[in-house]
Formats: structure tokens, C-alpha cells, sequence
């Protein structure tokens, strides 16, 4: 069966980040800024520049009336201030957000285990059963492309795909840290499975997956609560691998840089790296760091 082309996006940010407390007890994780807008906003972007007409944001019960306030409350109290001001236009930001698709926040359904999967499957009953659709994990940020719209152009030439990854090629000596694409046609670039975290001299190519993908309603098919892999979590690479037996799971490479905000580490090379590209005093932050 082939499925309408995505109109709908699933992100997630439904974990509770332990890495970042004390800071994401108050505050969701995507919700931390790269440059002056938060992870979360870069990531509903990328999803508006493909034509995406609405977003499921899957967060925690506290993340949640965060992200409505965020990306619905007009802030009327701040517009008449900085109208008064003579500073309208300091609030043409705020529109920018106001103007983005659609957007839903629910809560990830606590009748699920842990892992990534389980915030896609308490979205299913968005997405209708003769529509395909994209996900994206707001850990992961994508600079000089949207990976969205790589992913929709992908399904127009692969409309018998039941699903597409995206991946980015990476240095052998990282790849023992991520999830490695092993492919079924190099040719075709189908996807036979994804090896996590391999020995490096294991390591089945240098293709990373991370985590942007097109999927079909199939998936939700195998993210059951009872479908648990690794350390019990309900992953959506082990849903991917099973649709990759039955059908063609296609892999593109990215078109722009993705780096993962994940940790606090990675996410101040992610945050730096923004800043150098986007905002107007990157050069000056260039120099500082060269001189500290």
C-alpha cells in the first residue's frame, strides 16, 4: 500500500534529561536556547520549510504547558509595552513563532515503557491510516538543510518505501558511539538494519542514524509495549528493522550538518556552532574563544 505524502510531524521531548538537572526539573531540554531560540523552535522551522501543516510535540506532563505557552501565547502585555516604547520591532520575533504551523502538545502516554519510541506511538491517533509522516527527536539539530524536506522529496521518488532514515558519515573512530547503518542495496540504498554502538572495527559502513525518519502507519504495528528491546525500552530502530524485513526501508544523507544536543557537552559545541553561523556578533565570539 502506498500512503498520502506526510503532512504531519511527530517531535519528541518527552524524557526527563538527567544529564541537565538540576536545570530540566523547570525547564524541557529543547527548551534550551542555541543562539536566542530555543532547540525546540529550530526544530518546528525545519519542519515548516518542508510544507508541514501541523506538529505533535509528544513532551512530559510538566514539559507540556510549557511548550503551549511557548508556541501559542500572543504575549499581548509585552506588545503593548515595546509599543510603547517605540521597540515594535523587538515583538516580530514573537510573531515568527505565532505564525509557525499548527501545533499540538500532548503528553507521552504514561501506559507506555521507557525508550524513543513510546512518545511516536502516543501520537498515533493524529495520524491517519492512509497517510505517511515524519519524526524528529528535538535531541538532534540539522544546520544548512532541513532533513525534513530531504525526506519528503525522498518519498516522492520511493512511494513504496515503509519507511526512510536519514544519515549523516561520520569519522571511524566515533563510530562506536551511535547507531551504524548496515545496508541490504548500496545501490538502491535500502536499509537492511541499524547496529548500535559497534566495535569499531565491527562497524558495518561510516553512516550514522540519528534521529530524522519518514514513516508509514506500519510502525505502530511494532511499537507495542510489548515489543521491548534493549534494557527493556521500546525502541523505534528495532520497529525500523522489522519494517526493513518485509519491504524497503530507504537511507538518504543529509544535505546540511547534524549534531546532537544530547548531552551538555555536545550541546555547547551545537550552541557555539549556531551562534558562529546565525547571530551577529559570531565573529566576535569567534575571537574571544580563540583568545581565552
Amino acid at each position: 500500500m502506498n500512503y498520502k505524502k506526510p503532512t504531519k510531524a511527530i517531535i519528541t521531548d518527552a524524557g526527563f534529561a538527567s544529564r541537565y538537572l538540576p536545570i530540566t526539573k523547570t525547564v524541557p531540554k529543547a527548551m534550551l536556547p542555541l543562539g536566542n531560540r530555543p532547540i525546540m523552535q529550530l526544530v518546528v522551522e525545519e519542519c515548516a520549510e518542508a510544507g508541514i501543516e501541523e506538529i505533535i510535540i509528544v513532551a512530559t506532563p510538566e514539559g507540556k504547558s510549557v511548550y503551549e505557552d511557548y508556541f501559542n501565547n500572543a504575549c499581548t502585555k509585552i506588545k503593548k509595552q515595546l509599543h510603547s516604547q517605540n521597540k515594535d520591532d523587538r515583538y516580530a520575533e514573537i510573531s515568527k513563532v505565532l505564525d509557525l504551523p499548527k501545533i499540538i502538545v500532548i503528553e507521552q502516554d504514561p501506559a507506555y515503557p521507557y525508550g524513543n519510541g513510546s512518545p511516536i506511538a502516543s501520537a498515533k491517533r493524529f495520524i491517519n491510516d492512509d497517510e505517511a509522516f515524519v519524526v524528529a527527536y528535538s535531541d538532534d539539530v540539522v544546520y544548512g538543510s532541513s532533513d525534513m524536506k530531504t525526506l519528503i522529496e525522498s518519498y516522492e521518488k520511493h512511494p513504496d518505501a515503509k519507511a526512510i532514515i536519514i544519515s549523516q558519515e561520520m569519522p571511524r573512530e566515533v563510530l562506536n558511539k551511535y547507531g551504524i547503518i548496515k545496508m541490504a542495496d548500496e545501490e538502491k540504498m535500502t536499509l537492511d538494519n541499524i547496529v548500535e554502538k559497534p566495535a569499531i572495527e565491527d562497524a558495518p559502513s561510516n553512516l550514522t542514524s540519528y534521529g530524522r525518519y519518514l514513516l508509514t502507519p506500519e510502525v505502530f504495528e511494532h511499537l507495542d509495549p510489548k515489543n521491548t528491546g534493549l534494557d527493556n525500552e521500546l525502541w523505534t530502530v528495532d520497529a525500523i528493522t522489522k519494517m526493513a524485513k518485509t519491504g524497503n526501508v530507504y537511507v538518504e544523507k543529509t544535505k546540511g550538518t547534524w549534531m546532537t544536543t544530547g548531552d551538555p557537552k555536545n550541546y555547547m559545541f551545537a550552541h557555539i556552532r549556531y551562534t558562529l553561523d546565525n547571530e551577529d556578533y559570531g565573529d566576535e565570539l569567534k575571537e574571544f574563544v580563540k583568545n581565552a
